[in-house]
């Protein structure tokens, strides 16, 4: 049959169009994979190696966990290869698998590092020019809506109860004392604390200087006794091999995050309200904050806090900002100690049970 069809088409007009159809599965537009390929987009394998030695210590500690989750399911993509949908698939399947404790909410924490540690890897590849930033699957996945602390001060009394267990248990009560004071006093954060050098006491003005959260510095007066303290414990423990760490253990050591884990740990078997609850560190700045912030004012506790942004305190911050010598003043009320900063003011002083640290190095082993 030569004539032509029902649709007006003749054989070899039919057959001409097979064989371009033929054709078009080698000649399609290529796929993501294929783009990538072409491109030079890396594996989500490889770019979180190269990310991983670019983003600051914190950061790489939070995110860690989630890379290798990340890795394990989609190692061999190329960056741009998921859709949003398929990462709110992910941050599903990373929040259901999240361990279970008993200060957990439903997986929210591990949903919300999972949508931060995607974006912080998009982040990089769209300042390296690897994909464009209208293109980022991560941008266009909601974070789950954080829910409030449930962090909040301690009363008079459990304050005295874990200062208490902390002086009178564990196998070297005299460091374990000396951190909840100094965080007591400072309102510092554990990573402030673990940082401390010896060139970071200022023996003149009764200050330590503080590196912090997102690399902020700031010196934070500190009381005379406790700043005694301190040179007494640098000078009985440092380490001949020229380590200036501030704080160490008895071999000469620096202090690491694994004392503070094993303080709360054992100071959670002995009051059970502390493991219930999941009492931390971070406790004990909430407790110094609120004391502050209620005997001495909002802008005095920020300057306290080390807090220099204006997102949370408007405008009016700009113009009630307190300074170093505020600070002082409170620190000198809570302490009951003068200071070298300011006139000798000591009204409201804490219980001195609470900043107690015990003379000597008398080794108490845990029953």
């Amino acid at each position: 049959m030569t004539g032509p069809l029902p649709n007006g088409l003749t054989n070899q007009e039919v057959a001409a169009l097979r064989s371009i159809l033929a054709r078009i599965p080698n000649e399609r537009s290529p796929g993501p994979s294929a783009i990538g390929e072409a491109t030079g987009v890396p594996t989500f394998r490889d770019y979180i190696q190269r990310v991983s030695v670019a983003v600051a210590p914190g950061s790489r500690r939070l995110y860690e966990s989630y890379w290798k989750r990340i890795d394990q399911c989609w190692g061999e993509r190329q960056l741009n290869d998921p859709t949003p949908s398929e990462i709110s698939a992910l941050v599903e399947q990373i929040r259901a698998s999240a361990v279970v404790r008993s200060n957990s909410r439903g997986g929210r924490s591990a949903a919300e590092h999972t949508v931060s540690a995607l974006r912080c890897l998009y982040a990089f590849a769209v300042a390296d020019g690897l994909i464009a930033e209208a293109e980022d699957p991560a941008r266009r996945v909601a974070k789950p809506r954080r829910l409030p602390s449930n962090r909040h001060a301690l009363t008079e009394r459990q304050l005295a109860q874990i200062v208490e267990h902390a002086v009178s248990t564990g196998n070297d009560p005299h460091l374990d004392s000396l951190i909840l004071r100094l965080h007591i006093e400072t309102a510092c954060r554990r990573g402030g604390a673990l940082g401390l050098d010896r060139a970071d006491l200022d023996l003149d003005n009764c200050c330590i200087r503080l590196t912090e959260k997102g690399g902020t510095v700031r010196w934070q007066p500190v009381s005379p006794s406790m700043l005694r303290m301190l040179v007494r414990h640098y000078e009985e423990r440092r380490n001949n091999g020229g380590d200036t760490h501030l704080l160490s253990y008895r071999s000469g050591a620096p202090l690491t995050s694994r004392r503070y884990d094993h303080l709360w740990q054992r100071l959670g078997r002995r009051l059970p309200w502390v493991q219930a609850q999941q009492v931390s560190t971070h406790w004990l700045r909430h407790t110094t904050l609120t004391w502050v912030e209620r005997n001495f004012g909002y802008a005095i506790a920020r300057a306290y806090a080390g807090h220099s942004g204006r997102s949370d305190a408007g405008v009016t911050s700009t113009y009630v900002k307190a300074d170093i010598y505020d600070v002082a003043r409170a620190l000198s009320s809570l302490s009951g100690e003068p200071h070298p900063l300011v006139a000798e003011e000591q009204a409201i002083p804490w219980p001195e049970r609470m900043l107690a640290v015990p003379e000597g190095e008398d080794e108490v082993m845990a029953p």
